[in-house]
């Protein structure tokens, strides 16, 4: 009993309301409880369910936050777990139930204040307590009925007519105010407004009887907080923000129609549609990576800035342009939302345009100052004149990472603003003004715009500067450990918890904000999988109502405290087969790239694949099984070029007729989808090495600087001949590299240097970060040795690159058959040749078979290094498509087609047309 006892005085000593006038909480010093776990999880109001180690009788909820006298405690009877509660939280059923009879009004009380299972006889050696999970009984308290708080549709501040009113869901919550702030950031008068709580919703509301716009607010809530063990007084801002003050300090109150809030022209800008998802072909780019080498700006403001998009001479907007002609209709932008990792007082950050002078002074880093070398000039003229095979690079690239402007953006800090470090004025509506700048240029130019959304995490939780969650509803909206308690952080960080209303409410109204109020066309959703099926479907029905024509698609991958369906049925690869909610598909990408993305050294360059010359120009380390592995890896392709399908019968390598589900991937099947817009295809994103840095790794040494380029091209063409949807790397078409660089998501503008001008691929730059790549620099190292500059390119290699690859963008878009729009026209329609235990080494034959409006097309891709025929009766009705008979690639033209059937010179795709 000792334990106990002591437990419940330190949690009483611990109940004083402290204060903060910042935006983290206050900072007294944290308790520490002897019960650290929380297997407890009050899921119904009638309803516990316990983990089993906690089942010795008598078990008792216990109000800790109670003095010693006059503690509450509560006996619960155990029960058989109802079926209905066992299926419905799965991950539990496991547990032991228990009952407990209290009125609704007791139990909401009872949640604003810290919660213990106690189990076992008082005073007795077997006496164990655990805390409580409390998240399942909140949305059954508040969102399970009808006109609960998940249907509340004006939560954040609101304007109306002459009165501005403020919704927040804070049901743990004992006391909140909304604290009024001027433009300047002084007091408003009054100072600020007691928030009033709906006991039925959890809602705390207040008015002002004044028109705020633009004047800022935070969140003054009392609150008992589990991670310091005290009740505190927590000043935060707004989860449901649409605009902050610089670096998010302050929410500040919006009307997003009204046309302080708009660029000149956002009424009247370009409607981009599609006829069919299929139709789509996603170009991701990082608003920064899109102009901070920009050699052409009209404002050198816009520099890595949403404005850089509304230039009208750049290089970057020309190659736009001419992506656009070709048949590019979507920019992907990487996360745009506002993110907890970047400065954004510019003042205060560091650049690669930057002095090492100014570095020094804004860092005081002595990686910086103590460098032997002249301070006066930039930083990346000192980082171009190392020697291209040094760690210097990385050293300093890797000292500035906490005070540049560089961040790819998956570290959520508010949902539904926009991220100010990207703005020339960070400060309030000017975010937003700019923001809709560039969307508004972007539609103008012919562009669908899809943003990068990350609901499955938050940058932070707790009590950390960055939290805002889980400061106003603690251990509510992040996943918990069942048996812990602690936050999982599968997916880097802190995860969210979708599958709790009010957080998939939060996500639904933050994306309807997003199409609606800034014209975004579709969603790419991070880690999806980590969010529930059900959501997902909700969310874009929501969506749809407001832009009919959006399109979903994300990470479908299966991993985690959520996999396999162990906590609600996933938006997972497998799961959201038919929906038309596409998901990346990595059967595709690993048989062209080859797999072991986490392999390192020389594990690495073992893997090769199709598209980098397995089994058809082995490298030094390919072993006797590559053919054996070029076959699976085959069939594999061959699946994906009909866009995944689970139902494709297909030949495979054992002469066998297997469906696609039927061929295995790694244990899992290779075909999944039923439909092609369930499938998005690719062979480089931002994660991982681009695709030049990824074929440099696994390519013989022997081969030319143009059998290189043409290799890369030849792994795009499988992206682009593929049914399903397209999705292509900013700069894959120009060789991007980033210096073999694992993951740069963090590694400034030097790593991630994207050149318009296409004079440089950024390759040979210096040895990338140790964190990500110091046990791959001695295979790097022999590789840039052995290839003897074979890997280095010429400006002209760039432009035969760039202008192949509008070739293949202009070849999918001319023809309906690359982009047929259910599975029953692919089943029909295409058909593979040369399958079987007796294929041809090296040679993917593809015929789509068409109509009158579309003539037949017969893809052969001949990933051997020489030329290769393939017998085929009918060859002679066919031609070399004119794009490609046009096209800016010579030796695709020698290509033919004649009686015997079709020839492809090495390393080439080939695409003929039924005369």
């Amino acid at each position: 009993m000792r334990q106990i006892v002591y437990l419940i005085l330190l949690l009483c000593g611990a109940c004083q309301s402290q204060s903060s006038d910042d935006q983290q909480a206050s900072s007294g010093t944290p308790k520490s409880s002897p019960i650290r776990l929380a297997a407890a999880h009050w899921v119904a109001p009638q309803t516990l369910l316990i983990d089993k180690q906690y089942s010795q009788q008598p078990v008792r909820l216990i109000n800790s936050l109670d003095s010693l006298t006059a503690t509450k405690e509560f006996t619960l009877t155990p029960v058989t777990m109802p079926a209905a509660i066992a299926n419905k939280y799965p991950h539990l059923s496991a547990f032991n139930s228990y009952r407990l009879e209290l009125e609704n009004t007791q139990i909401k009380q009872l949640l604003k204040q810290p919660l213990v299972i106690i189990s076992g006889e008082k005073n007795s050696s077997n006496e164990k307590g655990t805390r409580v999970q409390t998240a399942l009984l909140l949305d059954a308290l508040y969102a399970a009925g009808s006109n609960d708080a998940n249907e509340i549709t004006d939560f954040g501040a609101q304007l109306d007519g002459e009165q501005t009113q403020f919704k927040l869901w804070a049901p743990t919550a004992r006391s909140v105010k909304v604290l009024l702030f001027e433009q300047d950031k002084q007091p408003l008068t009054p100072a600020s407004i007691v928030m009033e709580e709906d006991e039925a919703t959890g809602v705390w509301s207040a008015t002002s009887s004044n028109d705020l716009t633009g004047m800022y607010y935070q969140y003054e809530v009392e609150i008992y907080h589990s991670s310091s063990e005290q009740v505190e007084t927590i000043i935060t801002t707004d989860p449901y923000s649409l605009s902050l003050s610089t670096n998010s300090k302050y929410s500040q109150i919006v009307n997003l129609n009204h046309s302080d809030t708009m660029p000149k022209g956002w009424l009247d800008q370009q409607d981009n549609s599609v006829n069919h998802p299929e139709d789509n072909i996603f170009y991701e780019t990082h608003i920064r990576d899109f102009s901070a080498f920009e050699h052409a700006l009209s404002n050198e403001k816009h520099r890595g800035k949403y404005l850089a998009f509304t230039e009208q001479n750049s290089q970057g907007i020309k190659h736009l342009n001419a992506l656009r002609d070709a048949g590019i209709n979507s920019i992907h932008l990487l996360p745009t939302f506002d993110i907890g990792t970047i400065n954004e007082d510019e003042s205060q950050v560091v650049n690669i345009n930057h002095t090492l002078e100014t570095a020094c002074q804004r860092s005081q880093l002595a990686a910086v100052c103590d460098l032997a070398t002249d301070k006066s000039q930039t930083i990346a003229s000192y980082l171009a004149a190392l020697p291209t095979d040094s760690e210097q690079q990385q050293a300093l690239v890797s000292a500035l990472r906490s005070i540049d402007s560089y961040n790819w953006g998956y570290d959520p800090f508010h949902y539904t603003v926009p991220e100010g470090s990207y703005a020339v004025n960070p400060e309030g509506m000017n975010r937003i003004v700019e923001f809709r700048a560039m969307v508004q240029a972007l539609h103008n130019l012919g562009f669908r715009v899809i943003m990068d959304v990350v609901y499955n995490h938050t940058h932070q939780a707790a009590l950390e500067p960055t939290a805002v969650l889980d400061k106003i509803v603690p251990n509510y909206y992040q996943r918990l450990d069942t048996i812990t308690g602690e936050i999982a952080q599968s997916t880097c960080c802190d995860n969210t918890a979708t599958e709790h209303a009010m957080m998939e409410k939060l996500m639904i109204d933050s994306l309807v904000v997003w199409a609606r109020d800034y014209k975004i066309d579709g969603f790419r959703f991070d880690l999806m999988a980590h969010q529930p099926k059900a959501a997902m479907l909700l969310a874009r029905q929501a969506v749809q109502a407001v832009d009919p024509d959006t399109y979903f698609y994300g990470e479908g991958w299966n991993f985690g405290e959520v996999a396999n369906n162990q906590r609600f049925v996933q938006a997972s690869q497998l799961e959201l087969s038919g929906t038309e909610i596409g998901t990346f598909t990595d059967r595709l990408r690993d048989a062209v790239r080859g797999g072991a993305f986490n392999a390192q050294g020389s594990d690495i360059r073992k893997s090769q694949g199709i598209g980098n010359g397995l089994a058809t120009i082995p490298n030094e380390l390919q072993t006797s099984d590559a053919q054996h592995k070029y076959y699976q890896l085959a069939d594999q392709l061959r699946i994906g070029l009909t866009g995944n399908l689970a139902n494709y019968p297909l030949v495979t390598a054992s002469d066998d007729t297997s469906l696609g589900k039927e061929i295995s991937y790694g244990g899992q099947p290779t075909g999944y989808a039923l439909d092609p817009a369930d499938t998005i295809n690719y062979v480089s994103k931002h994660d991982n090495q681009t695709l030049w840095d990824n074929n440099q790794y696994r390519i013989a040494y022997h081969l030319s600087t143009a059998q290189r380029v043409r290799m890369q091209l030849q792994s795009l063409s499988y992206v682009l001949f593929a049914q399903g949807i397209p999705f292509i790397h900013m700069g894959s078409e120009l060789l991007r590299s980033k210096g073999f660089l694992r993951d740069s998501y963090d590694y400034g503008d030097w790593f991630n240097k994207v050149d318009f001008s296409q004079q440089s691929n950024n390759y040979n730059i210096g040895l990338p970060p140790a964190e990500k790549d110091q046990q791959n620099w001695q295979m790097i190292r022999e590789i840039l040795s052995n290839n003897a500059g074979k890997d280095l390119v010429s400006a002209q290699d760039i432009a035969f690159s760039s202008a192949v690859f509008l070739d293949q963008i202009k070849l999918r878009m001319s023809s309906p058959l690359f982009r047929l729009t259910n599975e029953n026209e692919i089943l029909k329609r295409v058909k593979f040749h040369n399958t079987g235990s007796k294929q041809t080494l090296g040679l993917i034959v593809m015929s789509i078979e068409g109509d009158e409006q579309s003539p037949s097309l017969m893809v052969i891709f001949n990933s051997a290094e020489n030329s290769q025929h393939f017998a085929f009766t009918d060859a002679k009705q066919y031609q070399l498509h004119p794009v490609l008979q046009q096209g800016a690639d010579p030796l695709v033209k020698t290509s033919s087609a004649t009686d015997s059937g079709f020839t492809v010179p090495g390393l080439t795709t080939a695409v003929f047309i039924k005369q």
